[in-house]
């Protein structure tokens, strides 16, 4: 029996009753539709008054002018370097035509959804709108269904292709949720007890000599058990105090899926690492946004937030630490009329954090979809939502994920990197190949190695952005003369590369459920960069100066010209599909990208 068809069954029968006709649409013309979406099985018709929360994206006519703003005051050869947006400036630049906001109003207006049931982003681009599911059948010319995950047995309601009124295809990018079947993870951090209590840096073993760490060497201990003080000394920020709340500089994680940040652990993680933030009962603050928590209950504690909260702000004190906790994935009985919200938690993430006047200068976060599974036209809102963020001068550092070229398994027998075609392919990540983001790989040891889970490739959405120019080329020069891969279709070279930088990502010492253990992942690595990129945004905001904001035109013009920013990693690989993947080589590398950043604190 194949996972959950018990589940499929039952559906099936329950909702049979609910079956009706595909509903017809005067006028329509097909605005999306996608393949059968592997691992998901079609159960049942969704029950009609079901509610849906459907997010409408209006086009965004300005919005490469957008994109030269933000690469302008990222450029540090630009004389605009660092003259960050404002809100109102963005949203000026991302808000739709007056046509497509009528155009949408008078088609909502036709189904009995008036203004009073509307609620918009401040710049007017997205409109949300609660309806049950016989509605949105109706104004979709569509049928929704209630799908199983084969293998978790997660449900959503969703639809494999909608149509529009053909004079509305210009006034709408998206609807979702429609056709989105990704599933949103954390990326896959391991935890394992630790069997020793000993907490820091051991000043009796021998130091590693290590020549771009803080006094050129690091502790041998960390080459066992990665702490605040080995990454201090690994990216050259011994010594280095914040300012505090005194310049204005912020530090914040996101959180999804139910992964809640325990504040008893943490203090723990501070009593063990961080002395003096356990003597001030330091904390942070938790925003949270479309009903998220942060329960704080011991057997709730998340693996994934205790990671990133405790080392990012750790790394951080006394900086002012943001945790914001999102929900979207509440448990849904597909039998009943109630409503879900089973957006992608980046959209209410993004529609929250744009909204304020005021951010932090630096996010990170550590989940991940297939790219697959995120339909084009959302993915590619989202991105031009974190494009929003980096013209403000908002840093964001996403984990690569932890499946190295895709599902970290070697063994072309065993390997499930398939396409819709049946044909093996890598398998990119989004966010991370978003190329507006700091995607941060991983690496282990000291010195360093490539970790080979980093996640690594190149977008099969997302072509090449101009800073990656002089910097991907050349790689991809030396994999074609290598006769690797080649005739395989295996990625899409002229895609944006990821990632960007690495970091460590094995053997961190978390407290979790009151207890010390030992993590492994990209998602160390990412609140880790986050960190450092947090101390540098600090040092700068105490100077006068603005906050680095979007890193990758600095990362690459730092690499592509040679010079000494990076400690550039050249051992390692990242297999998966079936193969050995990438190689870390000199210079920029699908596995750990530019290395990791000198810091100079």
């Amino acid at each position: 029996m194949r996972p959950f068809s018990w589940l499929r069954r039952i559906l099936a029968l329950g909702f049979a009753v609910h079956a009706t006709a595909a509903p017809s649409g005067s006028g329509s013309k097909l605005k999306e539709s996608i393949s059968h979406p592997r691992g998901w099985s079609k159960v049942a018709p969704a029950h009609p008054d079901h509610g849906i929360e459907l997010r409408i994206g209006l086009p965004q006519p300005n919005f490469d002018e957008l994109e030269t703003h933000l690469y302008e005051v990222s450029d540090p050869f630009h004389e605009r370097y660092g003259a960050h947006l404002s809100k109102e400036d963005v949203e000026l630049l991302v808000a739709p035509h007056p046509e497509s906001i009528d155009a949408v109003n008078e088609w909502l207006a036709a189904h009995g959804i008036f203004e009073q049931d509307i609620t918009r982003s401040p710049a007017k681009d997205w409109v949300t709108v609660v309806v049950p599911v016989k509605l949105a059948e109706k104004m979709l010319d569509t049928e929704y269904h209630v799908w199983v995950h084969d293998d978790t047995g997660h449900t959503l309601v969703r639809t494999t292709a909608y149509s529009l009124p053909e004079t509305l295809h210009t006034h709408i990018d998206v609807i979702q949720p429609t056709t989105a079947f990704s599933r949103f993870t954390n990326q896959a951090t391991t935890y394992r007890f630790s069997e020793s209590h000993d907490a820091v840096v051991d000043p009796n073993v021998p130091y590693i000599s290590v020549l771009t760490a803080s006094g050129g060497r690091v502790n041998a201990s960390c080459n066992a058990t990665i702490t605040v003080q080995c990454l201090k000394e690994l990216y050259n920020a011994v010594g280095y105090v914040p300012a505090g709340s005194k310049n204005g500089n912020r530090i914040a994680i996101t959180a999804y899926l139910e992964q809640y940040a325990n504040l008893r652990d943490l203090h723990l993680f501070y009593e063990d690492q961080v002395p003096a933030a356990a003597a001030a009962n330091s904390s942070f603050s938790v925003v949270s946004i479309n009903g998220g928590l942060n329960n704080q209950s011991t057997s709730a504690a998340g693996v994934e937030a205790n990671l990133d909260t405790q080392f990012a702000f750790g790394l951080t004190y006394p900086t002012d630490a943001t945790f914001y906790t999102t929900g979207g994935r509440p448990p849904i009985n597909p039998f009943l009329p109630e409503t879900s919200n089973t957006n992608e938690p980046y959209a209410q993430w993004l529609a929250y954090v744009l909204s304020q006047k005021s951010l932090p200068q630096t996010i990170s976060t550590s989940y991940a979809d297939d790219e697959t599974s995120v339909p084009y036209s959302y993915a590619k809102r989202v991105c031009r939502g974190f494009a929003e963020l980096g013209a403000r001068g908002v840093s964001l550092t996403f984990s690569s994920g932890d499946g190295g070229v895709g599902d970290g398994d070697p063994d072309p027998a065993t390997q499930t990197c398939f396409t819709a075609q049946n044909t093996t392919a890598f398998e990119p990540l989004f966010p991370p190949s978003c190329p507006y983001v700091t995607a941060v790989g991983g690496t282990t040891h000291v010195p360093e190695v490539a970790f080979r889970i980093s996640g690594g490739g190149f977008s099969n959405y997302f072509a090449r952005p101009w800073y990656e120019e002089f910097a991907v080329p050349p790689y991809l020069e030396a994999l074609a003369a290598s006769g690797v891969y080649q005739g395989r279709g295996l990625y899409n070279a002229s895609g944006r590369a990821y990632p960007d930088v690495a970091a460590q990502s094995d053997d961190f010492r978390i407290f979790y459920e009151g207890t010390p253990g030992l993590v492994a992942g990209t998602s160390a690595a990412a609140p880790t960069v986050a960190g450092i990129i947090s101390l540098l945004n600090d040092a700068r905001l105490s100077a006068g100066l603005p906050p680095l904001g979007f890193l990758n035109p600095l990362i690459y013009a730092i690499g592509s010209l040679g010079l000494a920013g990076f400690n550039d990693i050249t051992v390692g690989n990242n297999p998966g599909c079936g193969t050995e993947g990438f190689n870390a080589t000199v210079g920029w590398d699908p596995v750990t990208g530019w290395g990791h950043r000198i810091s100079g604190g």
